[in-house]
């Protein structure tokens, strides 16, 4: 595997411009998947905090950055979507989400949002001793009980004294809400009218229905991430902005 990563290779999820450079900072192993922006491009390239790597690694070596509640040292560590990312010297607060374009896009929410972080369960195993372990989408594990199932969305404390506590479930069923993460419909957040269990190995069908428009679309269950019940916890988790 190669330490170097060249901007036209990289992910179009990043968004960045591809001819002012011929290299940009290749993500370390770590948090979600190969699309998984470091934090050194967030920093310079999204945000403008820091001109170049070497003013990226100032600002981290003074814990500058706090990602879901813990400080980053690691230029290259990688970022994706529903992170918490604070600067909390300057008071500013985000979330990374993806835009219809499917795109990394960093809303900014205020101190009392940035407290909880909203994560996905991709399965759940049974560890030594009998106990439940969640394994969420961004490769985070948590133990808990067995009423949570793979789709359902969790919100975590980022609170120090209740780091990874559960605060709320989102559960994947029919008649919550979702935000479609990829695809054609990526960045719409819609009500879940049906799941249809397609056979075999291809991905079950999610038919969603527009609360505004009142049209109906479908996508894949890797797409969905569900964001509230029987009304989306838009207001309450800054996905709105």
């Amino acid at each position: 595997m190669s330490d170097h990563l060249k901007r036209l290779n990289a992910p179009d999820s990043w968004h960045i411009a591809r001819k002012t450079s011929k290299f940009i900072t290749k993500t370390a192993p770590g948090p979600h998947n190969a699309n998984a922006m470091p934090i050194a491009v967030w920093l310079r390239d999204h945000m403008g905090f820091a001109r170049n790597l070497k003013e990226v690694k100032q600002i981290l070596g003074q814990n500058d950055v706090v990602i879901n509640g813990r400080a980053c040292r690691d230029p290259k560590m990688g970022i994706g979507i529903f992170d918490i990312i604070a600067l909390p010297k300057i008071g500013k607060y985000f979330r990374i989400l993806r835009d219809k374009n499917g795109r990394h896009v960093s809303i900014e929410i205020d101190a009392e949002a940035a407290k909880t972080r909203l994560c996905k369960v991709r399965n759940k195993t049974i560890i030594t001793g009998g106990k439940v372990q969640l394994n969420m989408r961004d490769g985070a594990n948590l133990l808990a009980d067995n009423s949570y199932k793979a789709g359902d969305s969790i919100v975590l404390s980022l609170e120090p004294e209740d780091r990874f506590k559960i605060v709320e479930h989102f559960p994947f069923a029919v008649g919550n809400m979702a935000m479609i993460i990829g695809g054609k419909h990526s960045g719409n957040v819609a009500r879940i009218v049906d799941i249809i269990k397609m056979s075999g190995s291809v991905p079950n069908k999610i038919i969603l229905e527009d609360e505004a428009t009142r049209t109906k679309f479908d996508t894949i269950t890797s797409y969905i991430y569900m964001v509230g019940k029987q009304t989306p916890a838009i207001t309450k988790w800054g996905i709105e902005q």
